[in-house]
This record gives structure tokens, C-alpha cells and sequence, in this order.
């Protein structure tokens, strides 16, 4: 199967990858549908193209496609389907081939980290410099629709195609490494094709969780220190892995997979419980791999790179508690005692996973603590390239992720409250939809128990329309748990229509009022969130009326926050999506 490259402009590069590709494709459907089924996917793409230049008429490619059998129909369309994997798999190596050229450049390039910390030193100085980057805060939030069709096995089999069309690029030519590459090339296009492209089950709201869990396992786990690296670099480009590092860990990610159940009956407090269970495994999986491939690589000898007293001191605490383990380590790694402390934590974070309370970590501060004590016994002992490299990777990633990975954030509609709180006031049996109310409230302070305030502290009221529905939660809350066991809450209003937009100052000078949104305030320094919605009020004046009716609520809210001395971060949802704002 080839494109025919003169009828588009493409780079070299990318046109020599999508032939490759589409040329192998062809050979994987003539060795598993016979040459009939290759001339078939030709005659219809050689059509398609005519249409578009007028020489063939759209009647045609009509009867050529009810001409077939439709087993033979499904094979084609499962052909382009593939194609268009592979073209799009193409066209992304190449987006990648111009980053990485752009990064080679000696100027920093625009919308890059370099290129907003060269800018700001320029403008606005080095101590304004300092400042921004000490106050930076980035807050991605994880979501899914039910209606994601792509299998995860058609996903991951396309990332192994892509590494061996790595592997293809790096392999000198005619070398038996290229032979090996275009096989295993072969060999996964092969299972893509065989691979069903649709799933034959609906997914639930734990699929939606698996299925986020495969983009931080997969990538965002890896390319979070590699961004907090680049800014370290960009400050100071000389120092960069040979002093402590000057990039804070300024992104936490959040999640509405599991927490979202404004709407959804599939969300439960189960699903909810669950939800935080599955992230807590992959991101402690992760720490522990990562900390066990870095420990091992520690290999400085006491000799050259003697231990702090500090971490001397850890180590000795370790025999004591874990006797038995420490024995082995200090078998497998004897006069290695930055190796010991690292093995020992992976240890722990491998029975923090399986829940063994004696040998896991109450908690990542304790995991951090020990790396911490790693790094600056490297450090005071000269060996800052051991200390500041991808040992500070790793604290990166146990800051950015914490055990929980992700802040579970409940939403729910205001009505669902009011009506929950109706039927707590007035006594007797509750209903099956208040009881699943109040057991969510439960789920969010076991999180927290277990996981800390951090991991579930966010709850959302869709539809707010008085501060009685920020009230109405905190009442629950209450109701939901022993006296004085509330979980801790920052509940955010979530204004959706055009008239709520207009309310919305006078439904925070309401929320001021409350006692419970008084004593959050001076814990958190006054900060509060608005969270505004933009769909709802398109439906009600029309997307361009309702644009401008979000900016001028956004003025007036930042008007607002300056009179009554909060800090106050907007953040939109725009179709379901959360993106955060200033």
C-alpha cells in the first residue's frame, strides 16, 4: 500500500517514513488476504484520490465498494484504518525529528522554557525572575469520556511499531541492526492489522481509570522530571546537574476519572475508592522501580565517597528495624552505603504497595526524607554529578506524584445535595441516592487518612446558584462522618449558565459568610477557587455571546478577589474538560 507523494508537499523525511510504512502494510495484507485483497485497498484508494481531482465521479466509488462481499469490505476499511495509524504514527516521529532540532539550536526557541526564562531575566530582571519561578503551579487534570473507542491494545501495539521505527532511523544502512529493525517492523504492523480495532465492551469508569494509568506509565511518569530539568537548565545552564536544583516540582496532576459523578450513575463511592487504589499502585510501582534501578547504579565505594552522619545514622536504623533485609543488602552491596539506603527504600515502597505497614512508608515525606539524606551525603562528600543527577530525577517524581499520583476531585450536582440534606432534616429512612451521597463524604476522608489532604481535598458543585449549595455540602460532610472526623474540604462553586455567570460575586460574598469557608481561608491564606463553565451558557446565548459573558465574569470575579483581599484562581470547564487559569 503507497501514497502517492506528488499529491501532497511533505518534507523528505516524513514522506520517505510514510512509504516505508505504507509499503509494508502492503506486504502484511497480501501475506494475510492474498494479492486480491492488496489490488482491492489499491482500487479504492487510487478512486478516492480521482475523486478529489474531478477525474472520477463519487457514483463510482460507490458501486466499487457495494461490489464487495462485506467480509472483503470489512478487510479494506480495516486497511485504511491501519494506514491511517501508521501515516498519523509517521507524521508524529516527524513533529518530534523539528522539536529536537529546535532544541539543538543555540537560541532558545519560542514557547520553550528557555525562551521564558531568557525573556523575563531580560524584562523584568533576576529577582523577578526568582520570584515567578518560586510561586510557579501547574495542575493538568486527567479525564475521560465513555465514548473513547481506541483499545489500549491498538494504542500500545502502535508505541512498538514507533520504537522499532526509532530503531530503523539509528541503524546504519545495510547493517544486520537494520535487517533486525525492518523484521520487527514487519512483525508488529502484522499485529496491528490482526488486532482488533474496536472493543466489544462498554467501558466503565474503572476502564477510564486503567486506561489514564497506561499515559502516566507510559509517558508521564518519564517526562515530568525531563521538563523540571530543562527549566533547571534554562536558569542556569553551567550548574545544571552539579548543584541543588533551582526548579521547584511545580505540577500536580488531578483526576476526574473515578471522582466526576455529576450526571454518571456508574460513579459510586466504590468506583471513587477504587479509583485512588488503582493510581496509588502504578505511581508506587513506578517510585519503586525507579528507585530500585538508581540504588543500583550507586555504587560509590566508602573509600572515595564516605557516608554523612546522617546517613550513617539512617543505615543503623535499618539494621535494627529490619534486620534480615538489611543483612542481605549490605551482603549484595557491601561498603556501598548510599546503594543500601536506596535498595532499602525500594524495598519499603514494595511493601508500602502490598500494604505491609511494618517495612512501607507511613507516608512520601518518610521516602523523600531518605533520598534527601542520599543526596546531600553525596553531596558533602564531593560527588555532586551522583547527588544532583538522576537521583534529583527521582525526588522530582515522588514530589510531582506523591503515593496517590493524582488528586481525586468529586463533583456533583447541587441538586443532589439539597436533595440529600431535605431528607437528613426531616428525619427517617434514607433514600439509596442520599446514603451514596453521604458514603462518598466517607471515601473522601479514608483518601485522606490514607493518602493525605492532598489527594482529595477538591469538591465541585456543578449548577451553583447560592452560597447555600457550598453550605449544603459542608453540612454533609458532617452528617457523613463522627464529630470532629469531617474531611477536610474545599468546596468550589461551579457557575455553568449565563445568569449564575452574572451572580457569581454575590454567591461568593454569600460563601464569605459561612463559617466553614472562613476557617479554610486563613488556612490556606486566603486562597479560593471559582471554577466557570462555558457549554451550558453557549446553549442559553450562543457561543460568542457566551464567550464575552465569561471574560466579563472573569473581570468581575478578579475585581472582586481584589476587594475582599483573596486569591483567587479561576479555572474553566469547556465540554466536560478542566483547564486551569489565573
Amino acid at each position: 500500500m503507497t501514497r502517492d507523494s506528488a499529491r501532497q508537499e511533505m518534507p523528505d523525511q516524513l514522506r520517505r517514513d510514510v512509504r516505508l510504512l505504507g509499503e509494508m502494510l502492503g506486504t502484511v495484507l497480501a501475506e494475510s488476504g492474498g494479492q486480491d485483497l492488496l489490488d482491492d485497498v489499491e482500487r479504492l484508494r487510487r478512486a478516492v484520490i480521482g475523486a478529489r481531482e474531478g477525474t472520477v465521479e463519487g457514483k463510482e466509488i460507490t458501486e466499487l465498494v457495494a461490489s464487495w462481499p462485506l467480509e472483503r469490505a470489512k478487510q479494506v476499511a480495516r486497511a485504511f484504518t491501519v494506514y491511517f495509524h501508521l501515516v498519523n504514527l509517521a507524521e508524529e516521529h516527524h513533529r518530534m525529528r523539528a522539536l529536537r532540532e529546535r532544541d539543538d539550536a543555540a537560541k532558545p526557541q519560542r514557547e520553550s522554557l528557555a525562551a521564558a526564562v531568557h525573556s523575563i531575566r531580560e524584562d523584568a530582571g533576576p529577582e523577578r525572575l526568582r520570584e515567578l519561578i518560586a510561586g510557579m503551579e501547574f495542575h493538568p487534570v486527567l479525564t475521560a469520556h465513555p465514548t473513547e473507542a481506541r483499545r489500549r491494545a491498538v494504542s500500545t501495539a502502535i508505541q512498538r511499531i514507533s520504537a522499532q521505527l526509532e530503531r530503523l532511523h539509528a541503524a546504519h544502512p545495510g547493517s544486520g541492526a537494520e535487517a533486525e529493525a525492518r523484521r520487527r517492523l514487519l512483525e508488529e504492523i502484522d499485529l496491528l492489522w490482526r488486532t482488533s480495532q474496536l472493543r466489544y465492551t462498554k467501558m466503565d469508569p474503572l476502564d477510564e481509570v486503567r486506561t489514564a494509568m497506561a499515559a502516566f506509565d507510559e509517558t508521564i511518569f518519564t517526562v515530568i522530571p525531563e521538563v523540571y530539568r530543562s527549566l533547571d537548565r534554562a536558569l542556569d545552564p553551567e550548574g545544571c546537574g552539579r548543584r541543588p536544583a533551582l526548579a521547584k516540582a511545580f505540577v500536580r496532576y488531578g483526576s476526574w476519572i473515578g471522582g466526576d459523578r455529576d450526571g454518571n450513575p456508574f460513579v459510586t463511592h466504590e468506583v471513587t475508592r477504587e479509583a485512588i487504589t488503582i493510581q496509588s499502585e502504578h505511581v508506587l510501582r513506578a517510585l519503586e522501580n525507579a528507585c530500585e534501578r538508581i540504588g543500583r547504579t550507586h555504587t560509590e565505594y566508602t573509600g572515595l565517597t564516605p557516608p554523612s552522619a546522617e546517613l550513617r545514622a539512617a543505615l543503623s536504623s535499618a539494621r535494627a528495624a529490619y534486620p534480615r533485609l538489611m543483612q542481605e543488602i549490605i551482603k549484595r552491596s557491601p561498603n556501598e552505603p548510599h546503594r543500601q539506603l536506596l535498595l532499602l527504600a525500594a524495598e519499603r515502597l514494595r511493601a508500602t504497595r502490598l500494604r505491609n505497614a511494618d517495612l512501607g512508608y507511613p507516608n512520601p515525606e518518610a521516602f523523600l526524607a531518605d533520598l534527601r539524606t542520599v543526596q546531600e551525603s553525596l553531596a558533602a562528600a564531593g560527588a555532586v554529578r551522583q547527588a544532583y543527577g538522576e537521583l534529583q530525577n527521582l525526588i522530582w517524581q515522588a514530589e510531582t506524584f506523591g503515593f496517590h499520583l493524582a488528586e481525586l476531585e468529586i463533583r456533583q450536582h447541587s441538586a443532589v445535595h439539597a436533595a440529600a440534606l431535605k431528607e437528613i432534616r426531616a428525619g427517617g429512612e434514607l433514600s439509596e441516592r442520599t446514603e451514596e451521597v453521604l458514603a462518598t463524604l466517607r471515601v473522601v476522608a479514608w483518601i485522606q487518612e490514607r493518602f493525605g489532604v492532598e489527594a482529595c481535598r477538591r469538591y465541585i458543585v456543578s449548577f451553583t446558584q447560592s452560597a447555600d449549595d457550598i453550605a449544603a455540602v459542608y453540612e454533609l460532610a458532617e452528617h457523613a462522618m463522627p464529630p470532629g472526623k469531617a474531611p477536610i474540604l474545599d468546596v468550589i462553586p461551579l457557575f455553568e449558565t449565563g445568569a449564575d455567570l452574572d451572580a457569581a460575586p454575590q454567591v461568593l460574598d454569600g460563601m464569605l459568610r459561612l463559617p466553614a469557608v472562613q476557617r479554610r481561608l486563613e488556612q490556606t491564606g486566603r486562597r479560593m477557587e471559582v471554577m466557570l463553565g462555558y457549554s451550558d451558557s453557549a446553549k442559553d446565548v450562543g457561543p460568542v455571546s457566551a464567550t464575552l459573558r465569561l471574560y466579563d465574569a472573569q473581570a468581575r470575579l478578579a475585581e472582586w478577589a481584589r476587594e475582599h483581599d483573596i486569591k483567587l484562581t479561576l479555572f474553566h470547564g469547556r465540554g466536560g474538560a478542566l483547564g486551569r487559569g489565573g
